[in-house]
């Protein structure tokens, strides 16, 4: 389908070219532009087109059109808002995915883009006024439905417009009330005070009181009795009351219809549906009970799909089907998870991406010919994680656990497990980051044995650790970066794997001795390389691939075999890994196109193999999904244009990445376990939500409130503050609103198990594991009145963060001292770190038993601070100032000059 560009409305030049919103509105007839100053503010006299374009990483732009229809609508407006949506699409060359909005009833998409809400005013717009016409204040009652995204609709001013299910907000002249039906949820009260923020903000320029009524109470408080007496008066609300918000059916039955060019429908199948179906010179419509889809074909004509799109709301009027039915507008090669999952099999696309194939293959080709071309990178695989830690790996044979010397620390084999523990300094504090590697190979008892061992190691470790399970040939970016040269030998060592081979008669492939073994090298840096042995079965020359580097080792010689389409650098970790396997290899380097017989005949003879630049695959953008679970259900809800304020403490959360998922833990969730969180990972993997193909050994990590790992937070626009507040998302909402945000509490905290000191199997550790830098002493803070949490004897509590403590500014609200364990004969000073105005106690060392690489480390140190414990005059000596004028420093500078010294 195509429009010549005299046919586009010139309202729309422009458009979707940048990132963002663009809205239209339909005014006397004609489009006009809406100014940003005026987003968010619909009037229920007009309609609406909005535009909503993502620029993606990589890979074309995405866009989202919906026209929204105002209850006051005039019937010429309603028929010119779906034309022009249409039209915009075609302006953007049929790449649109089209929404029906009607006011009250809008999709949590649309409405994600105005948050906190969205409250219609009466009236029409005027774009030739300065002023907004029809906003004229009067006394309101809101009701408020959702918990992530708010419905608001405005309700009679009446005692009987209450109910017990819903938020209320009554918005009066001096003061706004938030009025909690008792069935309500603690995320819709939250939801409801950042209503009341908005309506404070925007309606009352930010000055009138704000006053809170729970359901039921009645006596005691002047706000509630002042909130009844705008009724008339207290007096009971009727249990039986109806929630304003339609239910709709959890299992719809699901029918496809052909739409002729005259309008008709025509049923061409039900329930067990095939992509095959769908003719792509042809309109369908789909539909699954609560909402609506129409599907147009790529070949199909601009009638076509106006005819389409007037047979559809025909086809919902006839039925007499709810206003609440969702009406959704499909290209063919643009379909919806949602869409996509209502079909058998839909086959998974992976659409070429031009631009990002040939980039690469253009350099491909010279490299071929003989000419030096650099690259254009690829697509950026920051770790996000600080890679300089401590690093424990235990092997795994069943009930035992044997830690390896640091020498083997790097050495897998596929069919063991593995435990990999990383400390690394975080902000105040040591983390800790745990990976349950399951080998390719491995066994099922080894696995099970190893997620159990690896939560009781994480049990017994301070603070509350990140945990993930990877299975081998899945790593995620943050494995390799931490192990940093890595191999991975086929074979096992475990007892479990042992007894598997010979009661199935299999070959033991263990790696050893003069066997034949074929690796692939791989990499990004000499801090990030990988060789991996690859099957026996694989080990014909069709596994070599142009792109990479491959060691073959035989009883007789070694051969180095570098790819016509790899890199100086893949020949420089080519070099250091042959030296990692074995340091007395002499090998007989050979480049693609000049192999000798001998090389051809230990692979089995020659044969085709990949030539090609072998490109990472397309990722598109995370989407984070709210879990909600109960005895014999499992749901999950899709957050759209998802923020941290998103991350509420009362629920459980995936963020998936595709490569990689995380199962976020709210403090206040009913979730009890880590064990409980992985196995809701492991079911959302094989749920697969988006329809993307997910694997069940895509890598899950397990991530607690208040203990996001810098790889998890650099998905969101992050505020630690807001991370490190306690009490129940209405708590912390109220205080804010309230500007009290010194009455919660900012802890560094272990919500999963009381405070123990860190213990491993093997009774001994690397380095001091410090999750919070603090002793066992605990400063209790102030709350907000009527708290749920737990009392704050069973946690432990620390200083806030930086900025946390502008936060909090002008509170009482004062972290632990440190509390060294020490004999009266050991000195002690007072110094001030990191200028916080905070006097903490540390012990003095001298240098040596400090730095990094001692011989004669100190134990039960705050590893993030060695410099603190130096005298004043080494201090003095080894950074050339004083300890004051060293914490007025910047932050990255302190830990320059702590590098050098090796105290970083």
């Amino acid at each position: 389908m195509s429009l010549l560009s005299k046919d586009i409305d010139s309202a729309f030049e422009g458009a979707g070219s940048k990132a963002g919103l663009e809205i239209w509105c339909i005014e006397n007839l004609r489009l006009v532009r809406v100014p940003k100053s005026s987003h968010g503010k619909f009037y229920a006299g007009n309609a609406y087109v909005v535009l909503n374009t993502i620029l993606r990483k990589n890979g074309p732009p995405q866009h989202d059109v919906h026209y929204w229809l105002g209850n006051d609508t005039k019937e010429v407006d309603l028929a010119m808002a779906s034309d022009k949506a249409l039209e915009l699409d075609a302006s953007l060359g049929s790449c649109t995915v089209q929404y029906k909005e009607l006011q009250g009833l809008e999709t949590e998409k649309f409405l994600s883009y105005f948050k906190p809400c969205i409250i219609p005013l009466e009236g029409a717009y005027s774009s030739q006024e300065a002023h907004l016409n029809g906003d004229t204040y009067k006394v309101s009652l809101l009701t408020c439905k959702g918990d992530h995204v708010v419905h608001i609709k405005e309700v009679p001013f009446s005692r009987s417009s209450l109910n017990h299910d819903n938020v209320f907000i009554l918005d009066t002249a001096s003061k706004v009330f938030l009025f909690s039906g008792c069935n309500s949820t603690i995320q819709e009260r939250a939801k409801g005070l950042e209503v009341v923020q908005y309506i404070k903000e925007n309606k009352h320029g930010g000055k009138c009181e704000v006053a809170t009524v729970e359901d039921g109470k009645f006596v005691g408080d002047s706000d509630v009795g002042e909130f009844w007496s705008l009724f008339g008066g207290f007096a009971p609300i009727p249990r039986d009351s109806p929630s304003s918000f339609q239910k709709q059916s959890d299992t719809p039955s699901v029918k496809l219809s052909w739409i002729t060019i005259q309008g008709k429908l025509c049923q061409t199948g039900t329930d067990s549906l095939h992509k095959k179906m769908l003719e792509t010179d042809k309109c369908y419509l789909l539909d699954c009970g609560a909402e609506v889809f129409v599907w147009m074909g790529r070949h199909s004509s601009i009638s076509e799909r106006k005819i389409s799109i007037s047979a559809a709301e025909g086809f919902l009027r006839d039925q007499n089907r709810s206003t609440g039915t969702h009406l959704t507008f499909l290209t063919e090669g643009l379909e919806s998870s949602i869409f996509r999952s209502y079909f058998d099999d839909w086959p998974q696309k992976v659409e070429p991406k031009l631009y990002e194939e040939g980039r690469g293959k253009v350099a491909a080709i010279f490299k071929q010919q003989g000419y030096d071309v650099k690259e254009l990178p690829e697509e950026d695989c920051e770790p996000f994680i600080n890679c300089r830690g401590t690093l424990k790996v235990w092997r795994v044979n069943g009930d035992e656990l044997s830690l390896l010397p640091v020498p083997e620390q790097t050495k897998l084999f596929s069919g063991d497990c593995y435990i990999v523990q990383f400390t690394y300094a975080g902000n105040d504090r040591d983390e800790n980051l745990f990976f349950a590697w399951l080998g390719c190979s491995s066994v099922m008892e080894d696995r099970k044995a190893t997620i159990s061992h690896m939560n009781a190691i994480a049990d017994s470790t301070k603070g509350d650790p990140v945990l993930a399970q990877v299975v081998g040939d899945n790593e995620p970016v943050q494995f390799f970066s931490i192990i940093q040269k890595l191999i991975i030998f086929k074979g096992g060592m475990s007892k479990g794997y042992k007894k598997f081979i010979a009661e199935n008669g299999l070959t033991d492939e263990t790696y050893g001795g003069n066997k034949t073994a074929l690796f692939r090298v791989q990499g990004t840096s000499p801090h990030n390389m990988q060789a991996i042995q690859l099957d026996p079965l694989l080990q014909v020359s069709s596994s070599l691939n142009s792109s990479y580097g491959y060691i073959l080792q035989t009883e007789t010689f070694i051969f180095t075999w570098i790819g016509n389409l790899s890199s100086t650098q893949d020949h420089d970790i080519l070099d250091r890994m042959l030296e990692l396997i074995d340091p007395t290899w002499q090998p007989t380097s050979v480049r693609e196109g000049s192999e000798p017989d001998i090389f051809w005949n230990a692979l089995g003879g020659k044969a085709e193999y990949p030539r090609e630049k072998e490109m990472k695959g397309y990722t598109e953008d995370p989407h984070l999904f709210v879990v909600n679970v109960s005895e014999d259900e499992f749901k999950v809800k899709e957050i759209y244009n998802f923020s941290q304020d998103d991350l509420t403490t009362e629920d459980v959360l995936v963020l998936d990445c595709h490569r990689e998922i995380y199962v976020w833990i709210g403090c206040h969730s009913n979730i009890i376990s880590k064990q409980q969180a992985l196995t809701l990972g492991l079911k959302f993997l094989e749920m697969d939500i988006l329809v993307e193909g997910l694997s069940l050994e895509t890598p899950i990590f397990i991530v607690t409130e208040g203990h996001e790992p810098p790889f998890f937070t650099h998905f969101f626009e992050w505020d630690s503050s807001k991370a490190n507040m306690r009490g129940n998302s209405f708590e912390r909402k109220l205080a804010l609103l309230k500007g009290k945000p010194q009455n919660l509490e900012v802890s560094r905290r272990n919500s999963w198990k009381a405070y123990s000191r860190e213990t491993t199997p093997d009774s001994s550790r690397s380095q001091s594991v410090i999750s919070n830098g603090q002793g066992s002493s605990a400063s209790p803070a102030t709350r907000v009145s009527g708290s749920n949490s737990m009392s704050s004897s069973n946690h432990l509590f620390s200083r806030p963060a930086p900025i946390a403590r502008k936060l909090f500014s002008g509170s009482s609200l004062h972290g632990s001292p440190e509390a060294e364990q020490r004999s009266p004969s050991q000195s002690a000073s007072y110094i001030q770190v990191d200028g916080s105005g905070d006097c903490v106690n540390f012990l003095i060392y001298p240098y040596e038993r400090l730095k990094v690489m001692s011989n004669d480390p100190v134990a039960d140190i705050n590893v993030t601070k060695r410099e603190a414990y130096l005298s004043d005059e080494e201090f003095q000596g080894k950074f050339g100032m004083t300890k004051g004028a060293f914490y007025e420093l910047p932050k990255w500078r302190q830990n320059k000059l702590k590098m050098s010294l090796n105290l970083f």
